[in-house]
């Protein structure tokens, strides 16, 4: 219901037809119009995804019902659930990168509202002076260290104090920061509220919420000191302004920021040109190494895999060469073998032959 209110209230301020902003606000109304339908495609998209996923895991389960103790079937079933494995990997990796760029876009939106946040702060100085102190940056917030001078201190210290620290949450995420002040509030900012803070902050250690907590107390201090300081500053700057001489002093601060800015504009570009043709320099350079190192490796992996061909194949020949020569020393030994055996057989039959000889001529006798 309040969500509807608000949704309520935006149309009617923003997208009413009778508005003197109507040009300006249909911008958004487009912007938001393909914001929604991004949207839709993206969710239509994940429930593609879940839904292919959903059936091969039911594919799956279908076929442990019926299991068959075969190498086909444990192949196909294996096959079944690397395919599944890799489908939610691939999923959840789209999902986790999405995620990582969400945050992403969540603490650059956050740094941009906080700074324009200050920045109205600063226009209530009544100052053109402090309009241009803050800088608006995707990634960070810088103050100005001469104009600076022209602030109130405290005002400095503490915009110096957020840049320091992280911010208007001292480095931690919306999420963290609020449950963070929830629980120290219902606490009264005792330290027992630490112990309860703990259940709120997952991943957050006791000693982050002392330290965050120590933080907190000096961010208080020295918001109050800075909301005195321009309120001090305020009263002083009306009293300028009755004796004339706010005008003066902001016509001279204007023309020197302006000459400054254009004298800061010229050395960025130069300075831009210069890192840009150094960085070019350095590629080509890392380039030409890269590709006369790579031919060398690969000359050297060529000349290393034709010296172990060289010696696969003379290693191969001399182990033919043995065994050619074992085959031939066998077979040598064997026919040696064998015609020893014929002499033994023969001299053997020899001296039979003798003996039969020498008994008939000693019967004959």
């Amino acid at each position: 219901s309040r969500l509807a209110n608000i949704e309520k209230d935006k149309n009617g301020h923003l997208y009413n037809r009778k508005s003197d902003f109507r040009v300006e606000y249909s911008i958004l109304e487009e912007l938001e119009h393909s914001m929604t339908v991004s949207r839709k495609t993206e969710k239509a998209k994940i429930l593609q995804q879940l839904s292919k996923i959903q059936n091969n895991v039911k594919r799956l389960q279908q076929q442990l019902k019926d299991v068959k103790p075969t190498p086909e079937f444990v192949d196909k079933l294996k096959e079944m659930m690397e395919e599944v494995e890799n489908a939610i990997n691939a999923f959840k990796e789209e999902q986790r990168q999405i995620y990582e760029q969400l945050l992403k876009e969540e603490k650059t939106v956050i740094n941009e509202l906080s700074v324009f946040e200050r920045k109205v702060e600063q226009w209530a100085l009544g100052s053109s002076t402090t309009e241009k102190v803050l800088k608006l940056s995707s990634a960070r917030v810088s103050v100005d260290k001469t104009l600076g001078n022209h602030l109130p201190a405290e005002v400095v210290e503490f915009e110096r104090f957020l840049q320091r620290t992280g911010g208007r949450q001292g480095g931690w995420d919306d999420y963290d920061h609020q449950n963070f002040l929830k629980v120290r509030t219902k606490h009264k900012g005792r330290l027992s509220y630490v112990d309860e803070a703990l259940e709120y902050l997952c991943g957050r250690t006791k000693e982050d919420i002392e330290q965050h907590d120590k933080w907190y107390q000096e961010f208080l201090i020295l918001h109050e000191r800075k909301k005195e300081s321009i309120k001090k500053w305020k009263e002083k700057q009306r009293q300028e302004k009755e004796g004339n001489l706010k005008e003066k002093a902001e016509k001279m601060l204007k023309e020197a920021w302006l000459q400054r800015e254009e004298a800061q504009k010229q050395k960025a570009a130069e300075e831009r040109k210069r890192q840009q043709a150094a960085i070019e320099a350095w590629k080509k350079q890392k380039a030409i190494a890269f590709a006369m190192e790579q031919a060398s490796q690969l000359k050297l992996e060529e000349e290393k895999e034709k010296k172990q061909q060289k010696e696969r194949q003379r290693q191969c020949h001399m182990k033919l060469l043995l065994e050619r020569y074992t085959l031939q020393k066998k077979e040598k030994e064997e026919l040696e073998k064998l015609e020893k055996e014929k002499r033994e057989e023969a001299e053997k039959e020899e001296r039979k032959r003798i003996a039969a000889e020498e008994i008939t001529k000693f019967q004959e006798r």
